[in-house]
C-alpha cells in the first residue's frame, strides 16, 4: 500500500503479482481508498445470459445450415434464377418448387407457352441452363426437373398412353414396335411404363433421333 499525505507519497511496501493496488489519499483529513480492482467494467448476470443466448442463436443456424436438404438448396436457387430471367424478359408466371424421390422439380405456372417452344425445345433448353447455374452457385452437378406451362406433366400424361398403347401392339403381334424420336425424359417415362406393364423397352439411334424400341416377352 502507499500513501500520499501533503502531495508526497511513500510506497510500503510493493505489489505482487497476486495483490491489487490500493490508494489512500489523505486530504485536507478526508481519506479516499481506491481499488484498481474495482476499475473494471462490472459484468451483470443480464450481460451473461444475454451472451449465451446469442452463443445459442448461432449454433441452431449453424445447425440449420448443416441440416438443409441438399435438394431444397438446388430449387431454390433454381427458383431465384428463373424469377430473374421472368423479369428481364418481362414474362409473367409464378414459380413453384418441390421434392421428388432424388430430384427437384420447379414449375413456372404461366399461360404462355413462350418459353416451352415447339415440342419442348426451349424448355429443354432453360432447363440447362437452369442446372448450369445451380452448379456454379452450389458447386454439385444438378439433375433438377423443369417445367413450364404444364408442358412436361401434360406429355407425361401422352407418353403414358403411347407405352400403353405399344404395349398392347407388341403382345398381340409378338414384333417389336419402334416409336418416334424422344428426349431422355420422355424415354424413361416410357422405359418405366413398359416395365410396369411387364416387358422390356430399349433405346436406339443417336440424338436427336434416339427412340426407344419396347421389345416382345421371351
Amino acid at each position: 500500500m502507499s500513501e500520499t499525505t501533503n502531495g508526497s507519497a511513500t510506497p510500503e511496501q510493493g505489489v505482487g503479482p497476486d495483490q491489487t493496488s490500493e490508494t489512500v489519499v489523505v486530504d485536507d483529513g478526508a481519506t479516499t481508498v481506491t481499488d484498481d480492482a474495482s476499475l473494471a467494467p462490472a459484468t451483470s448476470d443480464e450481460d451473461v445470459l444475454e451472451q449465451a443466448e446469442d452463443d445459442d442463436a448461432a449454433e441452431d443456424a449453424e445447425d440449420d445450415d448443416e441440416d438443409e436438404n441438399p435438394l431444397e438448396a438446388e430449387a431454390e436457387v433454381a427458383a431465384d434464377y428463373l424469377e430473374e430471367l421472368l423479369d428481364i424478359a418481362d414474362l409473367d408466371g409464378d414459380i413453384d418448387t418441390f421434392i421428388e424421390g432424388d430430384r427437384a422439380h420447379v414449375s413456372i405456372v404461366s399461360e404462355s407457352k413462350v418459353l416451352v417452344g415447339p415440342d419442348g425445345t426451349v424448355l429443354d433448353a432453360l432447363q440447362e441452363l437452369t442446372r448450369l447455374a445451380v452448379m456454379t452457385e452450389t458447386g454439385n452437378r444438378s439433375r433438377l426437373m423443369l417445367d413450364v406451362a404444364g408442358y412436361r406433366e401434360t406429355r407425361r400424361t401422352e407418353l403414358l398412353q403411347v407405352a400403353k398403347d405399344a404395349v398392347e401392339t407388341v403382345r398381340s403381334s409378338g414384333q417389336r414396335a419402334a416409336l418416334a424420336p424422344m428426349n431422355p425424359f420422355e424415354r424413361k417415362i416410357v422405359h418405366d411404363a413398359v416395365a410396369s406393364a411387364g416387358l422390356v423397352s430399349e433405346s436406339e439411334g443417336e440424338e436427336p433421333r434416339r427412340h426407344v424400341v419396347v421389345l416382345p416377352a421371351s
